[in-house]
């Protein structure tokens, strides 16, 4: 009577040939042991089998992309320019309206 949780006897070849399920690959483990004896990558095309004009247009698009990338950011920093002008301006007015005849109080009279 066979137990439970147990398998049937293993083959005469003591070689287990198995399909990675992460990469596809083959790989050839030994029975007894349970080590890997070899790995057998899958064969992939080239450009990931893309044709040369997909990627061409790939790189035309990513190219346009960076470009309109590099415009957002050069806006945004020449408004900061702007802003950061505007508040000098600003600062500098209300120090020249706020009178400077009164010294800054001393830390001393604090006490």
């Amino acid at each position: 009577m066979p137990r439970h949780g147990t398998i049937g006897p293993v083959s005469e070849s003591r070689r287990l040939t198995v399909r990675c399920p992460d990469c596809e690959s083959r790989l050839l483990i030994d029975a007894a042991t349970g080590e890997v004896l070899s790995h057998d990558p899958i064969r992939t095309a080239p450009a990931g089998g893309k044709e040369f004009e997909e990627l061409l247009e790939e790189l035309d698009s990513s190219r346009l992309q960076a470009e309109k990338l590099f415009a957002r950011e050069v806006a945004a920093q020449e408004d900061k320019d702007r802003l950061l002008e505007e508040k000098f301006r600003e600062a500098m007015k209300r120090a020249a309206s706020e009178p400077d005849d009164v010294p800054p109080p001393s830390p001393f009279d604090f006490d």
